[in-house]
């Protein structure tokens, strides 16, 4: 597959997922509901605010993401050099300037997000800009930028709304069974209700994983398209392998990642954490970045 026949996969996936998540969500809260004690009525409301949920999250999800990683926009004034470095790579990547913001973390990490090239958006934190050299930056940016021209960002921005929408929806059920308690339906549903009910608490536990398949499946192979790309842009492969080298060795993570936009940002942003001990790290939605750089040095 080359960069081209990406770019037309990664559109009609979008609408597939988006496709998939309506179905997906309407199922996983009839049947929340049913074990509840509701009726029929939680799914068509289910399958209504599944309908808003995937059409807001085409076109507002980079805000969505921008407001809780806690983003701020920056004009060129505030940082000229950073400015140039986008505005020259755009050039010579035929791509409209995107907007830029700075996370205020220590962490050095990157992302970019939007629904397509003139909806674009490519975040650094404070950290990336003091630790990496202008031609390690300018790998950084190329990469970012890849993800805009291959349009993974649309991809990917929505797979973060989604599965937090599918997160939140679990969560939900978990506390009003817990706390809330459930309705008594009437006695010649009550084995129907208990079926219901069992299989509400499989999906209340196998749905959140299942999301973040979904994060793992998108955003492994999109790194490694993104690398190559952006390496193609700047012929020169070895500074984008001297950036990530230097992210990786960072002992920081970032305060406002989280789970639904971890798969966004150029290195995983929980490496501070220890994930090697968490459950999580078996879901991990980057590539190792061991062999990131290796493929890179290789070119």
């Amino acid at each position: 597959m080359n960069i081209y026949s990406a770019i037309s996969a990664n559109k009609n996936k979008t609408w597939a997922i988006m496709l998939l998540f309506v179905l997906v969500i309407t199922t996983v809260v009839f049947v929340f509901s049913k074990a509840l004690g509701y009726g029929w009525g939680f799914a068509g409301i289910a399958l209504i605010l599944a309908g808003i949920t995937s059409i807001g999250s085409y076109y507002y999800s980079d805000k969505l993401v921008l407001a809780t990683s806690g983003a701020k926009q920056i004009q060129k004034k505030d940082n000229p050099e950073l400015f140039r470095i986008v505005e020259n790579l755009c050039i010579g990547d035929g791509l409209p300037t995107p907007r830029i913001y700075i996370i205020n973390d220590p962490a050095p990490n990157a992302f970019a997000t939007g629904r397509d090239p003139k909806h674009s958006v490519v975040c650094v934190t404070s950290g990336i800009l003091q630790i990496l050299d202008k031609s390690e930056l300018e790998g950084v940016i190329a990469h970012e930028l890849s993800h805009v021209k291959n349009y993974d960002i649309r991809l990917m921005g929505i797979v973060a709304i989604l599965v937090g929408f599918i997160a939140i929806a679990s969560n939900l059920f978990t506390n009003q069974l817990w706390f809330g308690g459930v309705r008594n339906d009437r006695e010649d549903r009550g084995n129907a209700q208990s079926l219901f009910l069992i299989i509400g608490i499989v999906l209340a536990i196998l749905s959140p994983i299942a999301a973040t398949l979904i994060q793992l499946a998108v955003s492994r192979k999109r790194e490694f398209l993104a690398d190559a790309s952006g390496a193609l842009l700047t012929r020169y492969p070895q500074e984008l392998a001297n950036a990530l080298e230097k992210l990786s060795k960072s002992p920081y993570s970032v305060k406002t990642a989280n789970n639904a936009t971890a798969h966004l940002f150029i290195v995983n942003p929980f490496k501070g954490k220890n994930t090697k001990q968490m459950f999580t790290s078996l879901f991990d939605t980057h590539p190792p970045i061991e062999e990131r750089i290796k493929i890179l040095r290789s070119m």
